[in-house]
């Protein structure tokens, strides 16, 4: 595996007005980036350059990225005036590609599933495109042979009775061949074009990968339950980066706690945040620079960079 292209043009309604101020890939996670953990978990299994393609708050990822690069990887950013879909987005950086398999990495997931399952088998299997999938989700979607991995239906679209077994992982190996079904500048899924293929034979396969943690951040209670699960005792997420967790406090050293603000169940407190006097945090996450005034009473709030929530906001499940 040398070339990644990780999809980050989404525009991230699910999580508005989180997306307002940064693109869902952009969101932090563990103090830093969402995208970061899928670069950092590529290059891990041997990615040594990435590709990401951009729209919605495009600046935001030169102001994350100044340098173009992660741990000396370079990243290039291609970006879409219009929104192009995934298989748009695909086309859209074959002039980046360099004649080998590559792997294609949704920028709204965290995961540590190992990757080295997905390459080998779509290295020996000849598919033209190879999923990751898992056995349990909540969107079983994809249908599969069980004796060759090769995907048989998806959702039932192409009328075989097979509504499907597995969920997709946002994650697969493509062979440089696939680039040659897609249409440049046309906005468009790959779900139709896996379709099209699976009907005409071309081996569109799978590798079931159960082991590690997968998330899909779309909306705010993920978002929130991942951060949950991920500091809880026991957990062992990233596996691939098990030193990574050192470094990792729910309270940023960085940010502000004052000592008589009361935090219940779960908080993720980052980098230049601020709790004042007497304020109380149960189960919230606050972003870089974010504040909450003193006396502000927040649960399961998600508080944003520059945010000052004033008032007792007891709803859950807020963004502010």
């Amino acid at each position: 595996m040398t070339q990644a292209f990780v999809l980050g043009a989404g525009l991230g309604t699910r999580l508005r007005p989180l997306t307002d101020q940064l693109p869902k890939p952009l969101i932090p996670v563990c103090h830093q980036p969402l995208i970061s953990h899928a670069f950092e978990h590529l290059r891990r299994a041997g990615a040594r350059e990435f590709i990401v393609n951009t729209h919605h708050l495009a600046g935001a990822y030169t102001k994350a990225f100044p340098e173009s690069q992660h741990k000396g990887l370079p990243i290039t950013f291609r970006h879409e005036p219009v929104l192009l879909d995934t298989a748009g987005g695909i086309a859209n950086i074959a002039d980046l590609i360099r004649g080998e398999s590559f792997v294609v990495y949704n920028g709204d997931i965290l995961t540590d599933l190992p990757l080295a399952p997905l390459w080998e088998h779509h290295q020996a299997s000849g598919n033209l495109v190879t999923l990751a999938l898992r056995s349990e989700g909540p969107g079983q979607h994809i249908a599969r042979d069980s004796g060759t991995g090769r995907l048989t239906d998806i959702r039932n679209l192409l009328g075989t009775g097979q509504h499907g077994t597995h969920q997709f992982t946002g994650i697969y190996a493509v062979h440089p061949a696939f680039l040659k079904h897609l249409t440049p500048g046309k906005i468009e899924s790959v779900i139709p074009i896996f379709l099209s293929l699976i009907q005409s034979g071309t081996p569109i396969g799978s590798v079931v990968v159960d082991e590690g943690s997968w998330w899909d951040l779309g909306d705010r209670t993920q978002y929130l339950e991942a951060h949950r699960a991920i500091f809880s005792e026991g957990d062992t997420f990233p596996a691939y980066a098990p030193e990574a967790r050192t470094s990792w406090n729910p309270v940023h050293p960085d940010a502000h706690v004052h000592p008589s603000a009361t935090l219940r169940g779960f908080n993720l407190i980052s980098q230049q945040a601020q709790v004042g006097q007497n304020a109380a945090l149960e189960d919230c996450l606050l972003w870089p620079g974010a504040r909450v005034a003193p006396g502000a009473v927040l649960r399961r709030c998600i508080v944003r960079s520059g945010m000052e929530p004033m008032v007792n906001w007891p709803t859950p499940m807020s963004n502010l």
